[in-house]
């Protein structure tokens, strides 16, 4: 049986795990990555990120004119073309898929297309050669699947996931959408604006559970305006398929109800990918959630072995995917590499409205005990967003009152995610209100709207 041995390697070709691949071999040059995924690429370029939010702009440009009449607009017909729009998609996936591609078959690296599970400390065996690769440092960078929770006939109801949704080429006549996350959501909306009748099911008392509840609440009103059937606050009791469907039966407000439609999409979030890895066999310890338990430093209970991503947490979020795959990638390496700073971290949910953050969030700094200044101003009462037809939402932002500095901030509205930029850099720099108010905050804009909440912290913090 064949062994090799390499200075660095790899599980996952992925945003996190390229980055990891990348940034060891700036030092090291034997660096080899293990990808036993059919199709290279990674979760966010081929079924996450890119393709949802190209297909959910598409939706939007279809929205806007369905309604044109608001805009002193006739347009007398705007309809989707499934094929069509599944194969723009497709499209765009491949250009970026085929960068990565070229990047990981590049002579930069050794890459086996193959599985990979722990047989000790700092041994591999890949399942189809049997090929043992041993190596002084690993990164385990596998992401996460979407997940079946315990719901009586989940299982066995064959329900979409994202993977699916992403991939239709026809129109679904209706469909019963499990969960309230990001997920959940952005498709949610994404399909009721193709034209399908949609009833979205949340265990939680409101969807998007993550942020406030003020900003949830601006969702909740878009989504039921636009004709989404939506339950918050149930029970999930049996799954169930039917001659003409699905019907999903639970509880709402104490009372029994059964929703049916034409499909069925599991959005129940998603667990980290690590089925086959045999960790106990390299000693890497799981939390109880299933992630891969780490250090600062991205360094699993088996200091040979790091984590990135998906599969660690603590958010599934690309950007900080490859930020931790830099830090392993460093520190892995015995250079000096800064922790990941969780308190300067951004996010973003790409419904309509959007809804993006900054730095940390309200509830947790006063968690922490900050003594908080906080501002907030309305889309409804600004120049830009009121022609725009943009009226829902807010921005809102929060300073420390020891150190002047901001240290979060919020915005529900239009392209909320291109806005929250200006004050994540802001966040990020530790600057004060008053220091941002000398920017030239060009009028009339979207981004001028972050003007009014910073003159009323200015004031209140004494600047």
């Amino acid at each position: 049986m064949s062994e090799e041995h390499y200075d660095f390697v790899v599980i996952g070709g992925g945003s996190g795990g390229y980055s990891a691949a990348r940034t060891a071999r700036e030092v090291c040059d034997r660096v080899a990555i293990i990808d036993s995924a059919e199709e290279l690429g990674g979760l966010c370029i081929l079924r996450g990120c890119m393709p949802s939010k190209t297909l959910i702009y598409s939706a939007e440009v279809l929205h806007l004119a369905r309604e044109g009449n608001r805009f002193g607009l006739d347009i007398p017909e705007a309809a989707v073309n499934m094929r069509s729009l599944r194969e723009r998609k497709r499209r765009m996936v491949a250009e970026f898929r085929d960068y990565r591609v070229g990047q990981l078959e590049s002579d930069k690296f050794t890459l086996f297309r193959d599985k990979a599970s722990f047989i000790g400390e700092n041994r591999l065996r890949l399942a189809s050669s049997g090929r043992e690769i041993t190596a002084d440092r690993f990164v385990i960078a596998t992401g996460s699947i979407p997940q079946v929770p315990p719901v009586k006939g989940l299982a066995e109801a064959e329900a979409w996931t994202s993977d699916d949704v992403l991939e239709l080429d026809f129109l679904p006549d209706s469909v019963i959408v499990l969960g309230g996350g990001v997920v959940a959501c952005e498709l949610s909306q994404y399909l009721r604006r193709l034209g399908s009748r949609i009833v979205q099911i949340q265990r939680s008392p409101r969807i998007l559970k993550e942020i406030s509840h003020e900003s949830a609440a601006v969702i909740e009103e878009a989504f039921r305006a636009e004709g989404i059937e939506l339950y918050t606050g149930t029970k999930l009791q049996t799954v169930s398929r039917t001659p003409d469907g699905y019907e999903v039966a639970f509880t709402h407000r104490d009372k029994p109800v059964t929703a049916k439609a034409a499909h069925l999409f599991n959005a129940l979030g998603r667990r980290p990918a690590v089925d086959g890895l045999s960790l106990d066999a390299a000693g890497v310890e799981t939390e109880s959630s299933g992630q891969i338990r780490v250090n600062a430093h991205q360094q699993t209970s088996n200091p040979r072995v790091y984590a990135a991503g998906d599969v660690c947490g603590p958010y599934e979020i690309v950007h900080l995917a490859i930020m931790q795959g830099e830090v392993a990638g460093r520190h892995a390496t015995g250079r000096d590499a800064d922790p990941v700073n969780y308190d300067t971290r951004t996010s973003v949910v790409f419904t309509d409205p959007q809804v993006a953050e900054a730095g940390i969030p309200l509830t947790e700094a006063k968690e922490r005990g900050m003594d908080l200044a906080v501002a907030d101003y309305p889309f409804d009462d600004h120049g830009k967003s009121i022609v725009m037809e943009a009226r829902r939402g807010f921005v809102r932002a929060w300073a420390d009152k020891t150190t002047g500095r901001l240290v979060g901030a919020a915005c529900v509205g239009k392209d909320g995610g291109e806005l929250i930029h200006a004050m994540a850099v802001a966040v990020a720099l530790g600057a004060t209100p008053a220091a941002l108010l000398k920017t030239h905050w060009y009028h009339p804009t979207l981004s001028e709207i972050w003007s009014y909440p910073l003159e009323d912290l200015a004031e209140d913090l004494g600047q």
